[in-house]
């Protein structure tokens, strides 16, 4: 993997993904700490409604985005984004209003919902050879994982010497650090050139191009397992330790710990692995998996209470690996699925879709734990994540081709697409897009 930052542009890349992450996870602890001074004891509402409005922000305005800078240089829209972010966290130190918070944050994340899939989209063009770009993959899922453990404990050794409110400078640095690196990074003009669209057409195509693909289709339903899953993770871990096991915050962080060593366990083995073996055979694996602890862990939870804290800790080291095996690969299908230009379009859209699937499932997991018991919501998810795996397989058959044989009854003879290809009927890696309208296999 660490070939890869032998090539100069991937290397700036990364490292602007790497410290806008570290300023995310900055203010994360610094809006905890706003909320409170503003609500007390109802902060956790506040930091509710501010997710809320993370996730709508993430799941309505992606394509949005996506569709209105569709035509700008792609370097000037992720400076752009980076800069909107600075200016917003810059802002929060002054607010004095509840209501100014909830604005701010509302910019901050439509910024982020229109930098994550263009600077994802641009990962493919910068490591056009596959064998890179899965290793990228993996790198990324390992900076995320980081970020979650080191974040937080950066944030505690700043608040030693210094008010919470410099937290936010940190994450102004982050993001104006990241606009600096991408700045420096040559990114590759699309090829050939963007056809002009309507916005109407321009909003909905990545849409189109996504539920179009069986692959993609696929992707959605194991989204939404992992999802379930997931959720379940991050909203109710806290209660499970501190409430069942008794232990404090230290503890919560090594529970965390565990999942993402597990998740960054998952990504270091995956590069190899999916060398040897297909995306939809790991994936689907995992998804069995996952959904097999969750059901386990969620019985032994409901009949006999809470396990030993060290099978707690390896369940959830377990349950990271599993998760990171189902998401770390989507990448890979996003890339083959659409053409250079139509890239920002479908990773706005698993974007968004994503989003949509925890926006689902984190009032679900939070509902569940505090209705029916830790035991039963994990069982509960768990059925969820089933359902996702069961659509996957009906959506995403196995043994589909890239490249299956189809015709083109509706191109007259002298189309430039059939005297590329040979004629009406003939072979091709098969995407979504003007000339193909349906996946050969469904019509």
């Amino acid at each position: 993997m660490l070939t890869l930052f032998q090539n100069r542009e991937y290397a700036c890349l990364f490292m602007a993904q790497v410290v806008a992450l570290i300023g995310s996870g900055l203010l994360t602890v610094a809006l905890g700490l706003l909320a409170y001074d503003f609500a007390g004891d109802r902060a956790g509402l506040v930091l509710g409604t501010a997710y809320t409005i993370k996730m709508v922000a993430y799941v309505g305005l992606s394509p949005i985005a996506q569709a209105v800078v569709q035509r700008l240089p792609r370097k000037a829209v992720l400076i752009g984004a980076d800069l909107i972010r600075a200016g917003v966290a810059l802002c929060l130190p002054f607010v004095t209003e509840l209501w100014q918070v909830y604005g701010l944050i509302f910019v901050l994340q439509a910024a982020s919902a229109t930098f994550t899939p263009a600077y994802q989209a641009v990962l493919p063009d910068v490591l056009p050879e596959e064998h890179d770009y899965t290793r990228a993959l993996s790198l990324s899922r390992i900076a995320y994982d980081l970020e979650n453990l080191t974040s937080p404990a950066l944030a505690g050794l700043l608040l030693t010497v210094m008010s919470y409110h410099w937290l936010f400078m940190g994450t102004v640095a982050g993001f104006v650090g990241s606009a600096f690196l991408v700045a420096v990074a040559v990114i590759p003009a699309l090829r050939g050139t963007v056809a002009e669209r309507p916005f109407r057409e321009r909003l909905s195509r990545g849409l189109r191009i996504y539920l179009a693909t069986p692959r993609l289709r696929g992707l959605l339903a194991l989204n939404l397992a992992a999802a379930s899953v997931g959720a379940f993770v991050l909203v109710n871990t806290v209660v499970l330790v501190r409430g069942g096991y008794g232990a404090g915050e230290t503890g919560l962080a090594i529970a965390m710990a565990a999942f993402g060593a597990g998740s960054m366990g998952a990504a270091l083995m995956l590069p190899r692995l999916l060398d040897r073996q297909p995306d939809r055979r790991v994936m689907l694996a995992g998804t069995r998996g996952l959904i097999a602890v969750a059901l386990l862990m969620g019985a032994v939870l409901w009949l006999h209470g809470r396990p030993d804290w060290w099978v707690f800790m390896l369940v959830w080291a377990v349950t990271g690996f599993l998760y990171s095996g189902i998401l770390t690969p989507s990448g890979r299908l996003l890339r083959r699925s659409a053409h250079a230009e139509d890239r920002p379009a479908i990773f706005a859209a698993q974007f968004a879709l994503s989003h949509a699937c925890w926006l689902l499932t984190y009032p679900l997991a939070g509902w569940a734990g505090h209705a029916i018991g830790m035991g039963l919501a994990l069982m509960l998810l768990g059925g969820v994540a089933a359902l996702g795996l069961a659509a996957a397989v009906r959506l995403w058959p196995p043994g589909l081709s890239d490249a299956p044989e189809h015709e083109h009854p509706d191109l007259p003879e002298d189309h430039p697409h059939l005297r590329a290809n040979g004629g009406r009927r003939h072979t091709h890696a098969f995407v979504i897009d003007d000339e193909h309208r349906a996946w050969p296999t469904h019509g």
